[in-house]
């Protein structure tokens, strides 16, 4: 790991990452052994990790697996419930299985084909469908918090297109930590400063069983190639992706971002159908969108 200048053995790198990603949660004050914790698993590598480490430190943990209804290559979501369900009953744990198709009529690749959103590709939608669920899970279920699987390059790749098109919005809202508020849980993100090739190895040396395939529709996205890019800046400068993200940290936590004096995020109330908070005047964007697919489907 040149990037922080150590090399380790296969018995003491499994030791290291749960000790560090404990280190994470205490000092961005994730979440307590006493809370309740809901891991969004979708059978890769990241979001199994996490689940296998959280367990393995003595958190009470739960996993949620959203069906998508997207084929490829492979039945992409077939293959990916599969092994979130193999983990979950080789470890004994309970797993939440929801299916977006069976809950709505409905699969990701139907609601992005009747939206204007994602204009082809149902990023933008699966994205908001994720975000609507895993909350509306969490909450109904009684959990303190929801627990994901980003890792660093997915956390310096958005910060580098937040920054790109300064969508302070999104800058404002970046951090491992996302405080609960009136109807939304607390999201954390514990594996936030961890390298993506880091997490292939924990999963690797540990025997966790999870999807090599990128989702089919990811190909060309702009996360890749921001991800590419940064990667480029990696091999010549280990340690760069790391440095943007903990700076970004840090001139948050200072007050140093001069976009906070500019942005003000918008009033939240319940949707009128589904009881989750929105800023829009009517209906969520998510009850929208299935309200136009399901007219559009008669």
């Amino acid at each position: 790991m040149r990037q922080h200048k150590l090399a380790l053995c296969r018995e003491h790198y499994l030791q290291w990452v749960p000790e560090q990603t404990e280190r994470f949660i205490i000092k961005y004050q994730m979440f307590t052994k006493g809370e309740k914790i809901l891991v969004a698993v979708s059978g890769g590598k990241d979001s199994l990790s996490l689940w296998d480490i959280l367990v393995r430190l003595g958190y009470q943990a739960d996993g949620l697996y959203l069906g998508l209804g997207i084929d490829g290559g492979i039945d992409y979501s077939h293959e990916s419930q599969r092994l979130s369900e193999k983990f979950a009953d080789e470890h004994n744990l309970k797993l939440h299985v929801v299916d977006i198709e069976k809950e709505y009529g409905q699969s990701i690749p139907m609601l992005a084909e009747s939206s204007h959103r994602g204009y082809g590709k149902p990023c933008a939608v699966c994205g908001l469908a994720k975000r609507h669920e895993m909350n509306r899970i969490a909450r109904d279920l009684g959990y303190d918090v929801l627990a994901t699987g980003h890792n660093l390059d997915d956390e310096a790749a958005v910060l580098f297109g937040n920054t790109l098109n300064w969508s302070s919005e999104y800058l404002l809202r970046q951090g491992p930590v996302l405080p609960e508020a009136e109807g939304l849980a607390r999201k954390v993100k514990p594996l936030c400063r961890f390298y993506e090739r880091e997490m292939t190895a924990y999963a690797l040396l540990s025997g966790i069983e999870y999807i090599y395939e990128e989702c089919p529709f990811a190909e060309g996205s702009q996360s890749i190639f921001y991800k590419e890019t940064l990667n480029q800046l990696e091999t010549t400068r280990p340690g760069v992706k790391l440095t943007f993200y903990l700076r970004f940290l840090e001139a948050r936590k200072s007050g140093e971002l001069f976009i906070e004096k500019n942005v003000r995020l918008g009033d939240l109330h319940p949707c009128p159908k589904c009881g989750q908070p929105t800023s829009t005047s009517d209906l969520c964007t998510f009850c929208r969108m299935i309200e136009k697919a399901n007219i559009e489907a008669e």
